[in-house]
C-alpha cells in the first residue's frame, strides 16, 4: 500500500511545494504504480524566444518524481536526476507520468516521460530517490 490513501491526501501533503504549485503544476492521478501530473502552459512558461523553458518541464518532471517516490516511501528525496529534451512542446499542456523502475531497499529509480497534449514527446526524466 503506499504512502497517500487518497489523491486528496496526496494533494494536501503536496500543495506546500509552492515552486511548482505556483507553476501551475496539478497533480491528476496516483496509484501504487504510476503519478501523473500536468500543466497548462501560458507566457510566465515561455523563454525569451516563445518556447516552453526547460526549467518548467524539468519542474513538472521533479514533481511528479516526488510524489510518485513519497507514495512508494516516505520520506524520499531526490539524490540524482536527469532529463533529456526530446522535442518542443507544441500544445496548450504538458503532461509528465511517472513510473517505478527499480524499488530497492534504500533507493528508487523512478523514469519520468513527458509529453504535451498532442501527443508529442517532450522529455525524458530519470530520478534516483534515496529513501530517509
Amino acid at each position: 500500500m503506499g504512502t497517500y490513501k487518497t489523491l486528496e491526501e496526496a494533494r494536501e501533503n503536496f500543495k506546500n511545494d509552492k515552486f511548482a504549485t505556483n507553476a501551475g503544476v496539478t497533480l491528476d492521478e496516483l496509484t501504487e504504480e504510476y503519478c501523473i501530473c500536468s500543466m497548462e502552459l501560458n507566457d510566465n512558461h515561455r523563454n525569451a524566444y516563445g518556447g516552453v523553458m526547460g526549467g518548467a518541464i524539468f519542474t513538472l518532471a521533479d514533481f511528479a518524481f516526488a510524489i510518485l517516490s513519497n507514495n512508494i516511501h516516505s520520506l524520499t528525496v531526490a539524490q540524482n536526476v536527469n532529463i533529456l529534451y526530446l522535442s518542443a512542446p507544441k500544445g496548450d499542456k504538458l503532461i509528465a507520468k511517472a513510473t517505478c523502475r527499480k524499488n530497492g531497499r534504500t533507493t528508487s529509480i523512478i523514469n519520468v516521460d513527458v509529453s504535451d497534449d498532442t501527443g508529442r514527446d517532450v522529455a525524458q526524466f530519470i530520478g534516483t530517490g534515496f529513501k530517509l
